[in-house]
């Protein structure tokens, strides 16, 4: 076996030393000049954040189309990013991790303290550029019939930082004369988004006397539960409504770019109407800081310190 391997090597080495062409040209590599190869990296995605007041699910599938559309007609990368909490999501803010805020006035205010800037505000699903608080109980709870009868009861809001679901409600309440420490207790919806929801279910199972959300959070909830198990009990006054921000060093040009976007968008064109409606809102109009002094003079009356979290 081995003198037939070795035979059979010497026959065919003619073949592949034929694959060799002595006429072929030899080519010089000069290795002298050389050239170092760059990583081009794309360009960093602009981060885009809706604060968590609904479940993460919610919250994407409401910004989606506006997101797909403020990217085509930008041509700016966009990337919805999800904070956990309210918290959360000021502190990115603040960090830069989040480079437009969508949020109620009250985290605004709170983010404008490190640099963040308005630059548009909503036009809410009524029409107007502004929303309340909705304070709201069982249907059938006899025990609660006005604002008055809230005193000693357990009352669920969504988080210290939320401006319809918590402050705006407080100064309705403290406006009444009843001020924190006339309830039997104050909580807030646990775990990460999805608060608003969390309170209207806290009352709908009667863990609390009632709770606080901010206006359109009941629909949220329609063919989940029976609303008419719902009372609207109250609501406050109106504030300015939901603002878009822009954390401090962003450049300019982004800012003017996406607000430009928005701007255009029309409920009189159909496809621009079923971005809107989808993301809950009716038009997106300009907005300055000073647009919410009211909101600063609701916290400072209340005694919020907007430099860190609302007191529980």
């Amino acid at each position: 076996m081995r003198r037939r391997d070795v035979l059979l090597a010497f026959f065919a080495l003619p073949v592949l030393l034929a694959g060799c062409g002595g006429d072929e040209e030899a080519v010089r590599v000069d290795l002298s000049r050389r050239e170092e190869p760059t990583l081009r990296l794309p360009p960093r995605a602009v981060t885009y954040a809706y604060l968590p007041q609904y479940a993460h699910t919610v919250s994407y599938e409401r910004h989606r189309l506006l997101l797909d559309y403020l990217a085509r007609a930008t041509g700016l990368p966009l990337r919805q990013i999800f904070p956990d909490t309210f918290e959360e999501h000021v502190r990115m803010v603040e960090r830069g991790e989040i480079d437009l805020s969508f949020s109620n006035p009250f985290a605004y205010i709170r983010m404008a303290r490190s640099g963040a800037r308005a630059f548009a505000r909503i036009i809410e699903p009524s029409g107007k550029p502004d929303f309340r608080s909705q304070i709201i109980c069982r249907r059938d709870n006899t025990q609660l019939r006005s604002l008055d009868d809230c005193r000693g009861k357990r009352w669920m809001a969504v988080d210290p930082s939320s401006a319809g679901g918590y402050i705006y409600a407080l100064g309705e309440f403290l406006d009444h004369g009843i001020r924190r420490r006339d309830f039997a207790e104050i909580t807030f919806a646990p775990g990460p988004g999805g608060k608003q929801e969390k309170v209207v279910l806290a009352v709908f199972a009667g863990t609390c006397d009632l709770g606080s959300v901010r206006d359109g959070a009941l629909d949220i909830l329609a063919g989940k539960i029976d609303l008419g198990q719902i009372r609207i009990l109250a609501e406050s006054k109106a504030y300015p409504g939901w603002v878009y921000a822009a954390r401090a060093g962003l450049s300019p040009e982004i800012t003017h770019k996406v607000a430009q976007a928005m701007f255009a968008l029309s409920m009189q064109r159909p496809d621009d109407a079923v971005i809107l409606q989808t993301a809950g809102m009716r038009g997106i109009i300009p907005a300055t800081d000073t647009d919410y002094a009211p909101v600063r003079a609701l916290a400072e009356k209340l005694d919020l310190d907007t430099a860190t979290e609302a007191e529980e």
